[in-house]
């Protein structure tokens, strides 16, 4: 695994803030890491049962888009992965300093697999439906970034991620008429790393080659924003016991609230009681 600079973790920074809304560092992991990660994901995801529950218009062909959730149970190359450098330093700028991680999974496209709907990610994927959200949402700061690492080349014809430049700054849902108009496809070598914001408009596109096309995909939040997957069940105590200072911010095994605040005041009202 690569460790990218300061300098090039602030260049992301901008782009994700005030520029197309996305970054790549490319070759990030190396041969090892993504042949490693590519054969526990295939091991989870050989039968139909591993399809994804996201299909839109195309469940006819949900077999062909399979997910692997919960990675960090699955291997030490997802420990690894979760927190590469650049993802802690440029996403704790955008988000916070005790930013955390709502998922980690996989994305595995077989040949022939459709391209997803265009969309804007968790919690923002429901703003088709102005009625879900506050009044006045918009997009004055971010409540999710994305992680995607490449585990294979990424091409026009094998589905590489479709985005659209500076999208993130409507803070609006994507129609697909609004997509296809200004959409672009990032190509990128095996290892890659792309980051980008939540309201950034983007989709995998169809995988017209003869070959797979496999990616990890992290979700990250602020500190209030509830996870999409509920990690503090999920992942293996043996992860926890592991995690370096930078995973247990991730799992949110440090922040205070919830808190039954009733209970705790009980206790601090007898531990001064037993103090005087």
């Amino acid at each position: 695994m690569r460790t990218i600079s300061d300098r090039d973790c602030e260049t992301a920074i901008g782009d994700l803030l005030n520029g197309p809304g996305y970054h790549l560092f490319e070759s990030v992991f190396d041969g090892a890491e993504v042949a490693e990660a590519n054969r526990i994901i295939n091991h989870h995801s050989d039968t139909a049962q591993a399809a994804t529950h996201f299909h839109g218009e195309h469940a006819d062909k949900i077999h062909l888009q399979r997910r692997v959730w919960n990675l960090l149970n699955k291997g030490q190359v997802f420990v690894d992965m979760v927190q590469q450098n650049a993802v802690m330093k440029v996403f704790g700028k955008i988000l916070g300093k005790q930013f955390i991680l709502g998922s980690f999974a996989a994305n595995r496209l077989l040949p022939g697999a459709p391209g997803q709907e265009p969309h804007v990610d968790y919690p923002y994927w429901d703003m088709h439906d102005p009625d879900e959200f506050p009044a006045g949402m918009n997009a004055g700061f971010h409540m999710n970034c994305q992680s995607l690492i490449s585990l294979h080349e990424f091409t026009a014809e094998n589905g590489a991620t479709g985005v659209v430049p500076n999208s993130q700054k409507t803070g609006v849902y994507p129609t697909k008429e609004a997509f296809d108009d200004a959409f672009i496809q990032l190509s990128c070598p095996p290892g890659s790393l792309l980051l980008f914001t939540g309201l950034v408009w983007h989709c995998s596109m169809p995988n017209n080659s003869a070959g797979e096309r496999t990616s990890v995909l992290g979700q990250y939040l602020p500190k209030f924003v509830k996870p999409m997957e509920d990690l503090k069940r999920g992942v293996a105590a043996h992860v926890v016991e592991a995690a370096s200072p930078d995973l247990h911010q991730l799992l949110g095994t440090n922040l205070r609230y919830p808190e039954f605040l009733e209970e705790a005041a009980a206790g601090n009202a007898e531990g001064k009681s037993a103090a005087g």
